[in-house]
């Protein structure tokens, strides 16, 4: 078992949840109060991270909306303090970077070095030599897109490669070639429960993360029920929009725990109903 994966299974345990808050700012929607302030990225990170540290598994900040404000200090800022503050709570740099050779080295110094993820996401379309570069740190996570929740996925997720689907050659090359250090997850869309029982069929006990939940309209029963291993765990389920703006202005961290609280309870009475 990798460090990360021990990290994960730790959090899954000490938290009681598979819930993951993906961290992805938009300073338009924050509180007046918030947005006013000289670092509002980090401020609103802040709260809410100190609202939820209780709740979650893991946080997931989206790189883009980070660059797109040229907030990368607050990037850093907000890792150091899960870090320092709640360092048992891994965080998952969600970046889906995928290049070749030199460049692939450069992402994961990125990644790994700087902003101090403790896993990344990575798009797998250019093959197994650009994954290497981060898989090998065999003690950080390496979260490969493989069915992704949004209604697109299937124009190439879909296609047919000698009789099977290409996502489902992914899940093997996953699980066969490219975890030689026990150091991969899959990203599988909870928008797509029987895809989902497909790539879990394939790959074992490797986590998944699943983005789809809340906003995007994913049934958190469905894939529960299709995802998770033997144990109960198995499953990274994400939301963002839906717990970062459940409210509004002073209420808004209190709004947000709420949504947290609500998904880790859904989720696990959908863990106990397999358990019977």
């Amino acid at each position: 078992m990798s460090a990360f994966i021990d990290k994960l299974a730790r959090s899954w345990e000490r938290s009681n949840s598979l819930v993951c808050v993906g961290l992805d700012p938009e300073i338009e929607r924050f509180p007046r109060h918030i947005a006013a302030q000289p670092s509002p990225v980090f401020q609103f990170n802040k709260a809410i991270i100190d609202a939820t540290a209780d709740l979650v598994c893991a946080y997931k900040p989206q790189f883009a909306h980070y660059a797109a404000y040229e907030a990368e200090d607050q990037l850093e800022r907000t890792i150091e303090y899960i870090h320092r503050s709640y360092p048992g709570i891994p965080v998952i740099l969600d970046s889906k970077r995928g290049d070749v050779g030199n460049t692939a080295e450069r992402y994961a110094i990125e990644a790994f070095e700087r902003y101090g993820a403790d896993a990344v996401t990575v798009n797998p379309y250019l093959g197994g030599d650009s994954l290497e570069p981060f898989l090998k740190h065999a003690d950080k996570g390496v979260i490969i897109l493989c069915r992704t929740s949004n209604p697109g996925a299937r124009d190439l997720q879909d296609l047919d490669v000698s009789g099977r689907k290409l996502y489902h050659v992914v899940a093997e090359l996953a699980a066969r070639e490219w975890n030689a250090r026990g150091n991969c997850l899959l990203v599988v869309g909870a928008t797509y429960p029987r895809e989902l029982a497909e790539v879990r069929e394939i790959v074992g006990t490797m986590p998944f993360l699943v983005p789809g939940v809340g906003a995007q309209g994913g049934d958190v029963a469905a894939a529960v029920s299709s995802g998770q291993t033997a144990d109960g765990t198995g499953l990274i389920i994400s939301s963002s929009r839906g717990i970062l703006y459940a409210g509004a202005d002073d209420d808004f961290t209190a709004a947000a725990r709420s949504a947290a609280q609500a998904l880790r309870e859904q989720i696990n009475a959908s863990r106990a109903a397999r358990a019977r």
